[in-house]
């Protein structure tokens, strides 16, 4: 399913521009307009998933592969031995910006919040 009015279903059928660094038949993923660090990827569903809190059990092939596609995708950009960052922020308090469920691959400089703790 593709909701006409998200900005990330339009750039997944082509309809809204976007640097399109991978693409399938389950996932996108595309370069950020407002990026945090030298490397700052989003990857989303193909198809509408609000958020985390809408995930069916459907969507676990779509939402697993999007963490294979994040893993090729570091490499691709050569943070994934310096390390990086998935993300996901679900909801406005943790700054979902658009409604559309998407994995930030962040990486290629330091990053701030280190958890320090017994389980670290």
């Amino acid at each position: 399913m593709v909701d006409p009015d998200c900005i990330f279903c339009q750039i997944v059928i082509g309809q809204s521009p976007a640097h399109i660094l991978y693409q399938d038949d389950l996932v996108t993923a595309f370069q950020t307009i407002r990026p945090m660090a030298p490397v700052h990827v989003l990857i989303v569903p193909n198809h509408h998933v609000e958020s985390v809190n809408d995930v069916s059990p459907t969507d676990g092939v779509a939402l697993g592969h999007m963490t294979v596609v994040a893993r090729q995708l570091a490499r691709d950009h050569g943070v994934n031995l310096s390390g990086y960052r998935l993300v996901i922020n679900t909801g406005f308090d943790a700054y979902q910006s658009v409604y559309h469920l998407h994995m930030h691959l962040i990486g290629g400089k330091p990053m701030p919040f280190r958890m320090v703790g017994p389980e670290s």
